[in-house]
């Protein structure tokens, strides 16, 4: 089976399970066509977070987990913006110092959204309002 992940909440439980799915998804035989994070869910591509003693460091988990499966980690470019989380590209296009994504996410559109969903058998939400 091929699976769409849409992640919608920032760092924490339903993020980490997302990527605990991802993992068991890909360890069964399954595969992933895309992680696409939006709203807050985009703060799990930013690379300045520092989880507080004892906690898990979700972006970087993230990024461990796309560098080590290829898994294409995407953050949508509005959502991002808006809470300051920019590539090397939208740095340099809004006059700011430097990126602040996590290394193996990249920035797009909704668009890579609903590729992802046409070509997946399912997509799963992670967060959001119940």
């Amino acid at each position: 089976m091929k699976y769409a992940l849409l992640v919608l909440a920032p760092p924490g439980s339903a993020s980490y399970s997302a990527l605990h799915f991802a993992r068991a998804a890909l360890e069964r035989g399954h595969s992933i066509e895309r992680v696409f994070f939006l709203d807050d869910g985009v703060n799990n591509g930013l690379d300045t977070t520092v989880p507080p003693q004892g906690e898990r460091d979700i972006p970087a988990l993230w990024g461990a987990f796309a560098r080590e499966t290829g898994v294409e980690l995407v953050l949508c470019v509005s959502s991002a913006v808006r809470r300051g989380l920019l590539d090397a590209t939208e740095a340099q296009r809004h006059e700011k110092p430097g990126p602040t994504v996590t290394e193996g996410f990249t920035i797009g559109g909704l668009g890579l959204l609903l590729e992802a969903s046409v070509a997946s058998d399912r997509v799963l939400t992670f967060g959001g309002q119940a």
